[in-house]
C-alpha cells in the first residue's frame, strides 16, 4: 500500500514539474526585420546630397524605420512594395563631404522584434 502511494506521489511530482515549464508551442518566434538591396553599394563613392535606398522586409513596421548617417537622423521616403516589403530612400547630407559614413538602419517588426543593419559609404570630397 505504501508503495502505491509513493508511485502516485512521484508521478504527480513529475507531471507538475512538466506543467511548470509549459509546452512552448504558445511562444511566438521573433522574426526580425531584414534589409537588402543597398544602393549605392557598400564602399562605393557617393556624392554628398545624392540619394540612397534599400528594401525593408514586409514584416517591418514602416513607421518604426530610422536611418542615421554619422549620428544625423535622415528624413525618409517609404513606399510599399507589397510582398517585397518597403522601398526606403533618403538623401546623404551635404555636410558629409570627404568622409566615410555608415548608413545605420533600425526598425521594429512583428512581436516587438527589433532589427538593425546598415552599410558603409565613402562620401566624395
Amino acid at each position: 500500500m505504501q508503495r502505491t502511494y509513493f508511485w502516485i506521489f512521484a508521478l504527480m511530482l513529475v507531471s507538475n514539474i512538466g506543467w511548470a515549464y509549459g509546452g512552448g508551442s504558445s511562444s511566438k518566434a521573433c522574426n526580425k526585420p531584414k534589409f537588402s538591396n543597398f544602393t549605392p553599394a557598400e564602399n562605393v563613392a557617393a556624392e554628398a546630397g545624392s540619394n540612397f535606398s534599400f528594401l525593408a522586409s514586409k514584416n517591418t513596421y514602416p513607421n518604426s524605420i530610422k536611418v542615421a548617417l554619422k549620428d544625423q537622423a535622415i528624413e525618409l521616403t517609404i513606399t510599399s512594395k507589397n510582398e517585397a516589403g518597403y522601398l526606403v530612400s533618403g538623401q546623404i547630407p551635404a555636410t558629409l563631404k570627404g568622409a566615410f559614413a555608415r548608413v545605420a538602419i533600425s526598425a521594429e517588426g512583428h512581436n516587438n522584434c527589433k532589427g538593425s543593419d546598415g552599410w558603409l559609404l565613402k562620401i566624395a570630397p
